[in-house]
């Protein structure tokens, strides 16, 4: 009995073991931050291949911030899943009012999607309605599930939010097509976030900005495809020598609304490119 209580025991231990090393904390990422003279940010990449997490700012990487535009990605999924929109090229008619210059005209949601258009989004909210989008909400169980200030406003207002941590999670799925919508609505989407395709790897990601107080979060959130060639052996099942390796990603950091220093918006990508490069992502 003394053996076999021992055994399960060191069991327990190597399995613990074994759960740290694939969780692993790089201090060295932060440099890519300082950079910039960024001092509140947080990054976390899942490795699929050697089934491993990596991150900067543990402590950010598990709190909650609203998502803003990173939350299209859902609220394309939902209305695809409705029949709110048939598939991609539903077109949402502009409605006169003057805003970016890249909103002001009617769109499909492919295109809206890589303008991060708010209205357009804002009109699918409406048309998906209250009732639905909780639905799909709590089913996915997507960040804190909370709606506030109207079914238009509530992933921008600071009612909705969700970790880093949480969006690594939600992208994975997505990926490997295992939430809760049909494997037709989550391939659109996917197609939908493609940002660059190169011969080495295709990276497909969603980027959010939104407000907090006196800040402005910055997000990007997605996944990168390292492309590689193995040749298989004659025989083998395999039709292909090329192998998509998958790598999931968040990264969310902050600066005061008033610092317009630098074009934000455009360092968050130079940021994600270089942590994904010394990762080797990419």
């Amino acid at each position: 009995m003394f053996l076999r209580f021992s055994t399960v025991c060191l069991c327990i231990v190597l399995l613990a073991s074994c759960a740290k090393t694939r969780i692993k904390e790089h201090e060295e990422w932060g440099k890519f931050y300082e950079e910039y003279g960024i001092k509140n940010a947080g990054f976390i990449l899942r490795d699929n291949n050697h089934e491993s997490i990596h991150y900067f700012n543990q402590k950010r990487c598990t709190e909650r911030f609203l998502p803003a535009s990173t939350f299209k990605v859902f609220n394309s999924l939902v209305a695809l899943e409705t029949a709110v929109a048939p598939d991609d090229q539903l077109v949402i008619k502009w409605d006169g009012v003057t805003r970016r210059e890249e909103w002001n005209k009617d769109m499909d949601m492919r295109e809206a999607m890589k303008v991060s258009c708010l209205p357009y989004y804002q009109e699918l909210a409406r048309r998906i309605g209250p009732a639905r989008m909780q639905h799909y909400l709590d089913t996915v169980k997507y960040g804190n599930m909370q709606m506030g200030g109207g079914i238009d406003n509530f992933w921008i207002n600071n009612t909705l939010k969700i970790t880093p941590d949480e969006q690594t999670g939600f992208m994975k799925k997505l990926y490997f097509t295992e939430l809760p919508f049909s494997e037709r609505s989550q391939r659109i989407v996917k197609t939908l976030m493609l940002r660059e395709q190169t011969p080495e790897y295709n990276l497909y990601y969603k980027t959010g900005t939104g407000y907090d107080g006196d800040k402005t979060i910055y997000w990007v959130v997605g996944f990168a495809e390292k492309i590689m060639n193995v040749k298989e052996p004659e025989g083998s099942m395999n039709k292909s020598d090329v192998r998509y390796y998958p790598y999931f990603f968040a990264q969310n950091f902050e600066m005061p609304k008033s610092d317009t220093s630098k074009d934000w918006m455009k360092v968050r990508i130079e940021i994600l490119h270089k942590l994904l490069k010394e990762y080797g992502a990419i």
